[in-house]
């Protein structure tokens, strides 16, 4: 596939994603207010199929909080908040979620209702907004797609690290899946401002650094430590030769991680 086509691929799917959050949007919004429509408009919203909104939205929250981690970094702790705000104090119209929401939770005092569901349309509607924001970025000239061509750069490496290997050229193989890990640590360093003294850093040092950072948890750093292990199994000549099976967990890993680190 080549990098247009990729960023073609990228771009329809996020505009079926704005699609099937307008149709939440509507449905979220039939299910928390009582609205009277006329004939006309109720046939019309039968026709549309409204999704279900507690069925339909987690899959939609993860696929979108992707885009937005990738497209606009900046925003994903205000998209997330409005999903769940981890540091509230207490439950109000200000900090109700859309998970709150989702497990119809209603406060009230006495006879009185202090917040409920009606209180996750709005931040709904950011989420969504945010999501938008996005697709505005993608078609803007001054979106970096450096994001997508490294991508498709990266897959097709992993492809030709794939077919060495196929071929018994294990040593080869492993070496290539290498430098494209190597490479994306130190692209996904440089994103949150990482910085080292070291002229040459490797592999290991690009996974401390993630980690100490936080960027990364205790499971994708022993992941990644393992896929340096991996990695320098194949460059050192004089060990002992990896095996198929070594050479296709490293091409694996390194393309999960690839694919879930940014």
């Amino acid at each position: 596939m080549t990098m247009e086509s990729n960023i073609t691929k990228f771009k329809d799917e996020l505009k079926a994603l704005i699609h099937e959050g307008e149709l939440l949007r509507l449905s979220l919004r039939l299910d928390i207010e009582e609205v009277d429509v006329d004939e006309e408009t109720e046939k019309k919203l039968r026709e549309i199929e409204l999704p279900n909104f507690k069925e339909k939205y987690d899959r939609w929250y993860s696929l979108s909080m992707q885009v937005v981690k990738q497209v606009l970094p900046d925003r994903l702790s205000d998209f997330v908040k409005q999903y769940k705000d981890e540091k509230r104090k207490q439950t109000d119209f200000l900090t109700y979620g859309v998970s709150d929401y989702m497990i119809g939770l209603r406060i009230t005092r006495g006879y009185h209702t202090v917040v409920d569901g009606k209180a996750a349309f709005p931040k709904f509607e950011q989420q969504l907004n945010i999501l938008k924001s996005a697709q505005a970025r993608l078609e803007s000239s001054l979106f970096d797609m450096l994001e997508i061509l490294q991508a498709d750069l990266f897959d097709n490496e992993l492809d030709a690290a794939t077919e060495l290997a196929k071929k018994g050229f294990l040593r080869g193989a492993g070496a290539v899946a290498g430098v494209v890990l190597e490479r994306h640590l130190g692209h996904v360093c440089g994103k949150h401002n990482l910085k080292t003294r070291k002229k040459a850093p490797t592999i290991n040092d690009f996974n401390q650094m993630l980690k100490d950072s936080s960027v990364i948890d205790t499971p994708m750093w022993r992941l990644i430590q393992h896929l340096g292990d991996l990695r320098n199994l194949c460059d050192h000549s004089k060990g002992r030769e990896p095996s198929r099976e070594e050479v296709d967990d490293l091409i694996s890993g390194v393309s999960k991680v690839i694919k879930t680190l940014f």
